[in-house]
């Protein structure tokens, strides 16, 4: 069963429900949703009957507002308890101590983080909601000035996000400190198949504009990518499984990896890439849809899938509102310019930057000849492309 719901849900993942007869819950936002032929409902009270008597049955949400009706509604199945101890990335690091034992981390309060005696902290390290998504909140602190930069944004910025997402989704009343993670930063996609088996669907690197930026700008994925991190990150799956009993159960991970050791940052639940990101771009890339992976319990031929891949990159591109100007101050972004800086573009999404402070995600394919490209728009602040007031 799939379960779709706020911010975003791709052309790519509505046909795959239509082509594949998917069960879809049947919800407002579902229902007036636009499908090329009609897609399998399932209400509400049935979706739950069904689910009660699966020990692990195989659900996907494309958007972590899910969780809020899987917590309302599936209480006497696994799936919140499963949910949970990944969104809460209090309880995820306790779920891995024994596999870094050394790694340092601090739980905090929002209401007593003023107080916070931050000379007894290892610096530097990066501060977050305990339950967040998309780097919203997320800081990094090298020092005493960056702290109290920290003290006075963190308000504003909670401030600004509430009500985008759930406090299943984002909640600021709880913070996690933790030692900054050092090395290239990696996304990967997997799913636990009915016999608990990891199976690695994408893996993208994470590219930054400076030492500094925890944008979520540029990801991006090639053969090599793929080649020299899936026998790793299988293995932390396989890790990660056994203390979990995971079955049926997709996952979206990010990791950092230094001197080939990784460390992860985070897991998230449910889910592949949220806004069909990640799981989109492996689709775009190297044919090999995700979702249908996922439900077919099925296995990439990683060899024969990256046969013709040679020197090819495959990029998504999130235009985050880096421009410096207010929502009400932006008149138009210029996406028929946007498209000419890129070699070979493969699908635009523009997004109502007034919902949220994204003007729309881009997906390109680049020689690397043509790489250039890429950190140029990872550098960008897009001003060149708005119009404002």
């Amino acid at each position: 069963m799939i379960i779709l719901d706020k911010p975003y849900v791709s052309e790519l993942l509505k046909n795959t429900i239509s082509d594949n007869n998917f069960k879809l819950l049947e919800t407002n936002f579902s229902k007036k949703l636009n499908f090329k032929t009609n897609p399998e409902f399932i209400s509400e009270k049935e979706a739950v009957k069904e689910l009660d008597v699966t020990e692990s049955p195989l659900v996907y949400s494309n958007s972590e507002n899910a969780i809020s009706w899987i917590n309302a509604n599936l209480s006497n199945t696994l799936l919140p308890q499963r949910i949970n101890i990944f969104k809460d990335k209090i309880r995820f690091r306790e779920l891995i101590a024994d596999i870094y034992p050394d790694f340092f981390f601090k739980e905090v309060n929002l209401i007593n983080i003023d107080s916070l005696d931050i000379n007894k902290i290892p610096k530097p390290f990066i501060i977050k909601p305990s339950v967040g998504f998309f780097s919203m909140g997320v800081y990094k602190i090298e020092n005493n000035n960056d702290w109290d930069i920290f003290l006075q944004s963190i308000k504003k910025e909670i401030k600004n996000t509430k009500g985008l997402y759930p406090e299943d989704v984002v909640n600021s009343d709880k913070f996690i400190i933790e030692q900054m993670i050092e090395g290239d930063e990696y996304a990967f996609d997997l799913y636990y198949n009915d016999k608990g088996e990891p199976v690695v669907l994408g893996i993208f690197k994470h590219l930054f504009a400076s030492a500094d930026d925890v944008s979520d700008r540029v990801y991006f994925t090639n053969k090599n990518i793929i080649n020299d991190n899936i026998k790793m990150f299988t293995e932390f799956g396989e890790k990660l499984g056994e203390r979990t009993s995971l079955k049926n159960f997709p996952v979206h991970i990010e990791v950092r990896v230094s001197n080939n050791k990784m460390i992860p940052i985070e897991v998230n639940p449910m889910r592949f890439g949220g806004w069909c990101t990640t799981a989109d771009l492996t689709a775009f890339a190297y044919n090999l849809n995700p979702y249908e992976y996922y439900f077919n319990q099925k296995k990439p031929d990683w060899e024969m899938i990256l046969k013709n891949k040679d020197n090819l990159n495959y990029s998504m591109i999130i235009l985050d509102n880096s421009t410096g100007y207010k929502v009400e101050e932006i008149t138009d972004f210029d996406y028929n310019a946007l498209l000419k800086e890129f070699s070979n573009p493969l699908d635009l999404r523009k997004t109502d930057w007034n919902e949220y402070p994204v003007f729309g995600i881009l997906f390109t394919e680049s020689h690397d000849d043509k790489f250039d490209e890429i950190i140029n728009i990872l550098t960008s602040d897009l001003k060149e492309f708005v119009k404002t007031i």
